[in-house]
C-alpha cells in the first residue's frame, strides 16, 4: 500500500505535514511537495491547499471557559454562604424567603458571569488583535500573507527579528541565526545551515540546524526555507498538546483589590457580629437575624469587585483598541497614566513611513526622482529634462544594487500601492520599478551567494551575487554614509573609477550632510567586482561576512529619501506637553534629519542640539544625565544606548514610554515602563518585548493612549469610591439601628436588592466614563499613588455616612410619625437606594466637569430607579421584598432626605470650590506682602 506523503489534521484543528521533512534529500522534498525552489507555489494551488490542510493555527483550548467562569461565580465563599441562608430559612419554614434569596443568588452570578465573561472575550480579542504576517515567494513574486494562511511547500522568507510562522527546511540561510529557548530551553542563539542530505539523528530543536521551528525568532542573518509542517503538526503544536492550560494571571491592580477587599473583611465581620449580637439582645429571632447578618456581609464586602474591574478595564482596552492601540498586559494601563517622558522614533513614528526616493546623485551628477509614497509611477530628471536611467550605466549600476542588496519589495493592494518588508528597501525597489527594471527578475538573475546582514553597529548590509559573467561575482552595499565610505578606496564618475581621496571624500560627506539637513534620509550605495571563489562561505559567522565583503568598495552614489511628518503629530505634541508630558525623539537617523523633522513639527528650535549616539558613550552616567533635563533629540543612536537612556531618565523618577521596531530595540522595550512597539513596521520580537502595539505606528495613537489610561484609572477610582462608600452607608444603617435600639431598618431581601440594584448598572456605568474634559492638562499622577489616595478615603467614610444617617433618620422619623414599622422598611429601604443614586449622579457631574451626567449613567440611574419602583408599587412584589405602599408624607420625607443631602453636596463643592479660588487669589498676594 503506497504510503500518504501529506498527513492531514483531523477535523478540529489545521495544519498539514509532509513525511521526512526533517531528513530527505532537499531535490526529493522539493519534489514531494511539489513547488519551486525560487518561484514557490502557485496562488492557486496555496489556496487549494489551504482549503484542504486548515489554516496554519493550533487547536483552540477545549475547556469549557464558560462553565468554569459560572462556577467560580457560584463556589464564591459569599454566594455559598447566601445559599446556606436560603437553606436556613427554608429549614425554618420560611419558603417565601429561601425562594427569593435564591432568586437574589441567580441574579447576583448571573451579574458577576456576565461581567468576568465580557472581561474574557475581550481579552481573547485583544489576544488575536492582529494575524502575524509571513512573506512568501508565490508564482515568482514576494508576497505578506497572514500566517494563518501558509501550507505546506511555501517558500518562506526569514529575517532577523521574525517570528518564525511554521516548520521549514532551510534552502538558503545568510548568518542566519535562531532563538530557540521556547522550545529547547537552550538561551544561546542556533545558527541556521542549509543541508542538503541531514544525519539521522538531526531532528528537534537545537540539533537539528537546518531546519526553522514555528514559535522561535531569528535574531540576525535571512534565509529561505520551505514549509514542512503546520498548526498542530508542527513542533510548537506538538508541545501545546502536551501542556494544560495555565490560568490567566491577575494583574497588580487585581491584587491590589484583592488585599483592600480582604482588609475590609475584618470591618465588616465586627460589624455583622454587632447587628445579630444586639439584635438577639433586643428579642429579634435569632434566624431572621442571623438571614440579615449574612446578607449585610454579602452586601457590605464587595466581593464582586475584582471582577467588576476587569470587566471595566477589558472594556477600556477595546475602547483603546478602536483608537488604533492594543495594550498587551492590563496591568500596563495603571502606567499609562503615569507617563512623564515619551521617547519616540522619527521614521513611521512621527513620520508617515512613505519612503520615497527623490534624488540620486554622486561624483558622476544628479537626477530628480518624481512621485509620491511606493507607486511606481514616476520619472528621471536632470536640469528639468527627463532621462533615461538606464542609459547611464553607474545610475543604473546603483539602481540595480540598491533592489538586490535588500529583500523589501512593493505590492498592489486594495487599490493601493504598499511596501511589502522594511520601507527603506521598499522605496529602493519602488525606485528602480520607476527605471523599468523588474524586481523579481533581477533577483532570479543575480542569485545571492553571500550576504553580511544590517546591524546596528557597522549600519551597513551588503551581498554578494553571482552577475551573469561566469565566474564573477559582484559585491552591493548600502548603508549610513559615513559607514559606506568608510569601506570605499574608490569612487566612479563618468570617466570610471579612481583612488578616494581625502578632498573627495569630504565632498561626499557635506553633499551628505546638506540633504540632511533638508530633512531627507541619505544612504550611500557602493560596490565591487570579484571572483565568485573570494566570496566568503555563507555559513560563517556575521563578522567574516563583514570583513570580507564590505572592504575595497567603489562609492556609486547617495540616495536621497523624504518622510513626510504625519499631519496631526504637531498638535499630538502640543496635547503632550499641555498633559505635562515630554517627548524625546531617539532616532538612529542623521542628526541634521533629526533636527530637520523636530523643527516641522513643533519638537524643537531649528538650532536645537542633537546628542549623537557616539558622543552618549564617551559620557559617564553622571555627564548624560546633565543633559537630559536641556536635550530632546538624540541622534545615531545605537540599541544599548537606548536602553541606557531609558535607565537613567527611570533614575531621575521618570515614568518612560518608550517606541521600538526592531529586534535591537527589544531590551530598551523592556527596560522602559511601557514598551511600545510598531504594529505595521515592528517586528515580532520587539511586539513581544512591548506592554503596547500601536496598530497604525503613529505617535498620535501614544498620545490617545495616555489619555485612555488617565480616563481608566479615574473610572477605576470613582467605581471604588462608590462601592466603598455604597457599602459602608449600608453597614451604618443596620449598625446604627442596633447601637440605637430601633427595630431592624431593613430585611435580608431588601439589603440584597439593594445591593444588586446600586452594584449594578449605575457602578458599572461609573467604569464606563468617557475621559473627562481636561485630563489632558492635568499633570501625571505617581505611581506610587494608591487607589484610596487624594482623599478617597476620607470620601468614602463621609459619603457613607451621609448616606447611613439620612436613611436611618427617615426610618427613625417615620416611626415616630406614627408610621407602621413595615412603612419603615420601606422609607428606609427607598431612601437607601435613591441616596446612592444621587450619589451615583454626582459622580457623573463631577466627572463631566459639572456638566450634565454622561448618558450611560443617567439611563443606568433611570432603569434603577424604575426598579425600585416596582418593588414598592408593585402588589405582586410587595410581600417578597416586605414593602408596602407609603403615604405622600412618607414620600416626601424621603424625597426630602434625598434632595437635602444631594443639596448639601451641592453646596460643599461650591463652598470648597470657592475657598479654592480665595486661597488661590491669597497665596500671590501673600507672597508680594513678604517680598515688600
Amino acid at each position: 500500500m503506497r504510503r500518504r506523503r501529506l498527513q492531514r489534521q483531523p477535523t478540529h484543528a489545521g495544519g498539514a505535514a509532509v513525511d521526512g521533512g526533517e531528513s530527505l534529500a532537499l531535490p526529493e522534498l522539493l519534489r514531494r511537495l511539489r513547488t519551486d525552489a525560487h518561484t514557490g507555489l502557485d496562488p492557486h494551488e496555496a489556496r487549494a491547499r489551504l482549503l484542504r490542510d486548515g489554516p496554519n493555527e493550533l487547536p483552540a483550548s477545549t475547556g469549557a471557559v464558560g462553565w468554569r467562569l459560572l462556577w467560580d461565580q457560584i463556589r464564591s465563599f459569599m454566594t455559598l454562604l447566601l445559599l446556606g441562608a436560603g437553606a436556613l430559612a427554608w429549614g425554618l419554614g420560611e419558603v417565601a424567603d429561601a425562594l427569593a434569596i435564591l432568586a437574589i443568588v441567580v441574579l447576583n452570578v448571573l451579574l458577576g458571569f456576565v461581567q468576568e465573561h465580557r472581561a474574557e472575550q475581550a481579552i481573547r480579542a485583544l489576544a488575536q488583535w492582529r494575524a502575524p504576517k509571513a512573506r512568501v515567494v508565490r508564482g515568482g513574486q514576494v508576497v505578506e500573507v497572514p500566517a494563518g494562511e501558509l501550507v505546506v511547500g511555501d517558500l518562506l522568507l526569514v529575517e532577523a527579528g521574525d517570528r518564525i510562522p511554521a516548520d521549514a527546511r532551510l534552502l538558503e540561510a545568510y548568518a542566519l541565526q535562531v532563538e530557540e529557548s521556547a522550545l529547547s530551553g537552550e538561551s544561546a542563539p542556533v545558527p541556521k545551515v542549509v543541508v542538503p542530505m541531514p544525519a539521522p539523528d538531526e531532528t528537534g530543536p537545537g540539533r537539528a540546524g537546518h531546519v526553522l521551528f514555528a514559535g522561535t525568532t531569528a535574531v540576525a542573518g535571512s534565509g529561505r526555507a520551505v514549509v514542512i509542517r503546520t498548526g498542530a503538526h508542527s513542533e510548537l503544536g506538538r508541545i501545546a498538546a502536551m501542556v494544560s492550560e495555565a490560568p490567566r494571571p491577575d494583574s497588580p491592580l487585581q491584587h491590589a483589590l484583592d488585599h483592600l477587599a480582604r482588609r475590609l473583611v475584618a470591618v465588616c465581620v465586627l460589624a455583622v457580629t454587632v447587628v445579630f449580637a444586639v439584635g438577639v439582645a433586643q428579642g429579634q429571632p435569632w434566624y431572621g437575624m442571623l438571614l440579615v447578618s449574612i446578607s449585610l456581609a454579602v452586601a457590605a464586602i464587595p466581593e464582586g469587585l475584582p471582577a467588576a474591574i476587569t470587566a471595566a478595564l477589558a472594556l477600556g482596552v477595546q475602547r483603546m483598541s478602536r483608537r488604533r492601540a492594543v495594550v498587551r498586559q492590563l496591568s500596563a494601563i495603571e502606567t499609562l497614566g503615569c507617563a512623564t517622558v515619551i521617547c519616540s522614533d522619527k521614521t513611521g513614528t512621527l513620520t508617515l513611513n512613505e519612503m520615497t526616493v527623490v534624488r540620486i546623485e554622486g561624483p558622476w551628477g544628479a537626477v530628480e526622482i518624481s512621485g509620491q509614497g511606493f507607486s511606481p509611477s514616476g520619472g528621471f530628471f536632470a536640469d528639468g529634462q527627463a532621462v533615461d536611467p538606464l542609459g547611464r550605466p553607474v545610475l543604473a549600476r546603483l539602481l540595480r544594487a540598491g533592489v538586490l542588496c535588500g529583500h523589501g519589495d512593493v505590492a498592489h493592494r486594495s487599490g493601493r500601492w504598499v511596501a511589502v518588508g522594511d520601507p527603506t528597501e521598499a522605496a529602493l525597489v519602488c525606485a528602480a520599478r520607476k527605471a523599468g527594471l523588474e524586481p523579481s527578475r533581477l533577483r532570479g538573475r543575480y542569485r545571492v551567494l553571500a550576504e553580511a546582514p544590517f546591524e546596528a553597529g557597522r549600519r551597513r548590509m551588503s551581498v554578494g551575487v553571482a552577475s551573469e559573467v561566469p565566474g564573477v561575482a559582484e559585491v552591493m552595499a548600502k548603508g549610513a554614509p559615513d559607514a559606506i565610505l568608510a569601506a570605499c578606496a574608490r569612487w566612479q564618475g563618468t570617466a570610471g573609477e579612481q583612488r578616494m581621496g581625502r578632498a573627495e571624500r569630504a565632498r561626499i560627506v557635506q553633499r551628505a550632510e546638506h540633504l540632511a539637513a533638508d530633512g531627507l534620509r541619505v544612504l550611500a550605495v557602493a560596490a565591487r567586482r570579484a571572483a565568485v571563489t573570494d566570496l566568503p562561505d555563507p555559513r560563517s559567522s556575521p563578522e567574516v561576512l563583514a570583513a570580507a565583503l564590505e572592504r575595497d568598495l567603489t562609492f556609486l552614489g547617495l540616495v536621497a529619501l523624504r518622510d513626510p511628518p504625519r499631519p496631526d503629530v504637531a498638535a499630538a505634541i502640543e496635547r503632550a506637553r499641555r498633559a505635562h508630558v515630554r517627548t524625546v525623539m531617539v532616532t538612529g537617523d542623521h542628526p541634521a534629519t533629526a533636527r530637520a523633522v523636530a523643527a516641522a513639527i513643533g519638537l524643537a528650535r531649528e538650532d536645537e542640539p542633537v546628542l549623537i549616539g557616539r558622543e552618549m558613550e564617551r559620557m559617564s552616567d553622571e555627564e548624560l544625565e546633565g543633559q537630559l533635563g536641556r536635550c530632546r533629540l538624540f541622534a545615531r543612536v545605537p540599541p544599548d544606548q537606548k536602553r541606557r537612556l531609558v535607565q537613567l531618565l527611570r533614575q531621575e523618577g521618570h515614568v518612560v514610554a518608550m517606541t521600538g521596531d526592531g529586534i535591537n530595540d527589544a531590551p530598551a522595550l523592556k527596560e522602559a515602563d511601557i514598551g511600545v512597539a510598531m504594529g505595521i513596521a515592528g517586528t515580532d520580537v520587539a511586539r513581544q518585548a512591548a506592554s503596547l502595539v500601536l496598530l497604525d505606528d503613529n505617535y498620535a495613537t501614544i498620545v490617545d493612549a495616555i489619555e485612555e489610561g488617565r480616563a481608566i484609572y479615574d473610572n477605576i477610582r470613582r467605581f471604588v469610591r462608590y462601592l466603598l462608600a455604597c457599602n459602608t452607608g449600608e453597614m451604618l444603617t443596620m449598625l446604627g439601628a442596633s447601637l440605637l435600639g430601633l427595630p431592624v431598618p431593613l430585611t435580608a431581601l431588601q439589603i440584597l436588592w439593594v445591593n444588586l440594584v446600586t452594584d449594578g448598572l449605575p457602578a458599572l456605568a461609573l467604569g464606563l466614563l468617557p475621559p473627562a474634559r481636561g485630563v489632558m492638562q492635568r499633570p501625571p499622577r505617581s505611581r506610587q499613588e494608591g487607589l484610596l489616595a487624594r482623599g478617597a478615603g476620607e470620601e468614602i467614610v463621609a459619603q457613607g455616612t451621609v448616606i447611613g444617617m439620612s436613611t436611618l433618620l427617615v426610618f427613625a422619623a417615620t416611626l415616630a410619625l406614627g408610621g407602621s414599622q413595615a412603612q419603615a422598611r420601606t422609607a428606609a429601604f427607598a431612601s437607601l437606594v435613591l441616596l446612592q443614586l444621587v450619589y451615583a449622579l454626582k459622580m457623573g457631574y463631577d466627572a463631566g466637569r459639572h456638566g450634565l451626567p454622561p448618558p450611560v449613567l443617567a439611563g443606568s440611574v433611570l432603569i434603577s430607579a424604575g426598579l425600585l419602583g416596582a418593588v414598592v408599587a408593585w402588589p405582586a412584589l410587595q410581600p417578597l421584598f416586605g414593602t408596602t405602599p407609603l403615604p405622600a408624607g412618607v414620600w416626601a420625607l424621603v424625597a426630602a432626605g434625598s434632595v437635602g443631602v444631594a443639596a448639601m453636596q451641592s453646596l460643599g463643592d461650591w463652598g470648597g470650590a470657592r475657598a479654592s479660588r480665595l486661597v488661590a487669589r491669597l497665596i500671590p498676594a501673600l507672597s508680594r506682602g513678604r517680598a515688600s
